[in-house]
């Protein structure tokens, strides 16, 4: 037995709004859900939201962040919450969390493996899309889990602000944390990525970087290089900076033939020293390339992206979709953001329900059988099957 259902509020954010919630979506499923997943605006009152949810719904195993863009069966929406629960009697979920994740992202990572069931078969992972470094996250989980063992998810938003982004486990809310929900039981898990986004020009060589910070491209301040190819749109860095995104081209980490871009936008300005602080790590040495998208490409990349998702589950039918897709995407599509959307329908009919949210970053697999990378500008599609 398997069940999935999505409820989507526009509702000002309190404890009633949170029961009303989690009420309708008990409704939906007909009984209290194994696990559920919040993603929301960061209005005034989302702690509330969540207690309201939490009162109500008989599960521990509820995650998930605020973000830049909501998700559910009825499409994108800003200003809102959307809950998507499942229920199964062949499937257990655990939720874990790590606090500071800017002080050791691959301690953090290595806590959350920890605290995972040895057992663990998938994982999802939301973690602070302003603070902590997304790559090592993913190198500490990595090393204190079992080969194979998938992880996708995506990095919270505030709406575009960038000042603060919160993640929530249970009935806790975080900040400069990282939170996931490992599954294990009968289960088929499938994904695909795809960005849209292609380079353009000369490539340029990190002479000067650590970790997530680019302090030089070609022996020049990556501000300025910045700021020569933007022209006079470069004051609106960094909100500007995620529609033309670093690529670093390569092999693909899945030991394929194809070719790789592996995208790093710019989340923050120091304008002092002129270094770009990115949403992924970026080697010093690398050769990187400014990159662009237009709609065109951006809605083949979901539709590809869906399509990979869909064909891996083989025979399997598919149960519940999980969608998160880059802020940068939504800036670009404008009013054609339903789009999107549609394409994701389009794959998967009507009657299987979607959630996910719009990120700062996006966690999944770099092709069949690849390493799990933090990626920024993506599409990715995830659908459970059984």
């Amino acid at each position: 037995m398997f069940k999935a259902a999505t409820i989507a509020s526009k509702e000002i954010f309190s404890q009633k709004t949170g029961r009303k919630m989690g009420e309708a979506l008990i409704n939906k499923l007909g009984q209290s859900p194994n696990a559920c997943w919040l993603f929301c605006s960061p209005e005034q009152g989302f702690e509330h939201l969540l207690a309201g949810i939490c009162s109500v719904i008989d599960t521990p195993n509820l995650i998930g962040c605020t973000t830049d863009g909501e998700i559910s069966d009825m499409g994108y929406s800003s200003r809102s919450a959307v809950l998507g629960g499942l229920c199964s009697d062949s499937i257990e979920c655990c939720v874990v969390s790590s606090e500071n994740i800017d002080r050791d992202g691959e301690q953090a990572g290595r806590e959350l493996a920890t605290k995972l069931p040895a057992s663990v078969q998938y994982i999802q992972l939301f973690s602070d899309g302003l603070t902590g470094n997304g790559c090592a996250i993913l190198r500490g989980m990595a090393s204190g889990l079992d080969d194979g063992v998938q992880i996708s998810g995506g990095t919270a938003g505030d709406a575009g602000m960038f000042q603060q982004t919160w993640q929530f486990a249970g009935n806790k809310v975080f900040t400069n944390s990282a939170v996931a929900i490992g599954m294990k039981g009968d289960i088929t898990v499938s994904t695909g990525m795809r960005s849209g986004w292609a380079p353009i020009g000369l490539p340029k060589k990190v002479t000067r970087a650590s970790k997530n910070v680019l302090y030089e491209l070609n022996g020049e301040s990556a501000l300025k290089v910045y700021e020569r190819f933007l022209g006079k749109h470069a004051q609106g860095l960094p909100e500007v900076g995620v529609e033309y995104p670093l690529g670093i081209v390569g092999p693909c980490p899945d030991g394929t033939d194809d070719n790789y871009c592996l995208l790093r936008a710019a989340t923050s300005v120091n304008r002092n020293d002129g270094s770009l602080h990115l949403g992924g790590e970026i080697p010093e040495g690398s050769k990187v390339y400014m990159t662009c998208g237009d709609i065109s490409s951006i809605l083949d990349a979901t539709r590809n992206a869906a399509r990979i998702a869909k064909e891996g589950l083989n025979d399997t039918p598919p149960r519940m979709v999980f969608f998160y897709s880059c802020m940068a995407r939504k800036i670009l599509l404008g009013l054609r953001i339903n789009e999107e959307f549609a394409l994701i329908r389009e794959q998967f009919g009507h009657n299987v329900p979607i959630v996910g949210f719009y990120s700062y970053g996006e966690y999944c697999q770099a092709g069949c059988g690849g390493p799990c990378l933090l990626n920024n500008e993506n599409a990715v599609v995830l659908v459970l099957g059984c």
